[in-house]
């Protein structure tokens, strides 16, 4: 696709960690960035000072003057935001959603016309430039749409592109992972502190072991099942930790939390689309 304007449907996080991201990766020029959402102007004027990005009042105006939309509201507000645009979109526009739990196919059904979609999966790492991305093309769109999204999420991190069934669970894999790895943070913080070191040294020692980790993974040919038996000698003291976590079923606990976030994802999705067929 040759270089179009590139509308926002919602001035959130996710928003402005793709406008940060396309902007600092000179992806596309800040005037071809539009943003608009349904209240919050005060929000509006901040991200238009801080990106230079143009601001706009009305969903109309924004079709108007882009050729990419992407939508980045609440999923809740899903229904109110795509009757909106009915009137005003084309089969020349292209969506990108970054909607958790909305299909393409239910986009599609409410649009109408032939609108290519692109349904995306990001995380809160694209704050600062690191997020897991996964992107599924709708009905409509083809090879040209998806590898422009491709490229657009770039800037925020790394993509990868599969099949729009497995949404939901890389919604629980990665779209909820940070907050798995948060969690693990705050549980070791308190060990630490349990065992007498104090929260400073707990804190750094904890993210340069885990840094140094995702280093190891991802700059190494390593599995992680090698790098992990590398790490554990028998007898020694990491076997003595392994041992208690298999104890408190660590694997099972985690293989639960990634299945269940991810049928929440689904749920939510259906309740969602239910409600707004009332």
């Amino acid at each position: 696709m040759e270089m179009k304007n590139i509308g926002f449907l919602g001035a959130g996080a996710m928003t402005e960690a793709m406008i940060q991201g396309m902007i600092t990766k000179e992806f596309i020029d800040r005037d071809r960035l539009f943003i608009m959402n349904r209240s919050n102007s005060d929000r509006l004027a901040e991200l238009e000072e801080k990106y230079g990005v143009r601001t706009l009042q009305d969903v109309e105006t924004l079709l108007k003057h882009s050729d990419v939309i992407v939508l980045a509201m609440k999923p809740v507000d899903a229904a109110y935001a795509l009757e909106s645009m009915e009137l005003f979109l084309t089969d020349q526009h292209v969506i990108i959603s970054v909607l958790a739990g909305i299909t393409t196919s239910y986009i599609e059904e409410s649009i109408q016309p032939k609108t290519p979609i692109v349904r995306a999966m990001p995380n809160t790492s694209a704050a600062i430039g690191y997020s897991a991305t996964a992107i599924a093309r709708g009905k409509y769109a083809n090879h040209e749409h998806s590898s422009f999204t491709q490229q657009l999420f770039e800037t925020i991190g790394t993509v990868v592109q599969v099949r729009e069934e497995k949404l939901n669970a890389i919604t629980g894999l990665s779209g909820s992972g940070p907050a798995y790895f948060y969690y693990m943070v705050e549980c070791m913080e308190k060990a630490a502190i349990l065992n007498g070191i104090d929260q400073e040294t707990a804190r750094h020692l904890i993210i340069q072991t885990i840094t140094g980790a995702a280093k190891m993974l991802s700059e190494t040919n390593n599995q992680a099942t090698q790098l992990r038996e590398r790490v554990t000698s028998p007898g020694g003291t990491t076997q003595a930790g392994l041992t208690v976590l298999e104890k408190y079923k660590y694997e099972e606990a985690i293989t639960e939390c990634i299945t269940e976030a991810g049928k929440r994802s689904e749920e939510l999705g259906k309740i969602l689309e239910r409600q707004s067929h009332l």
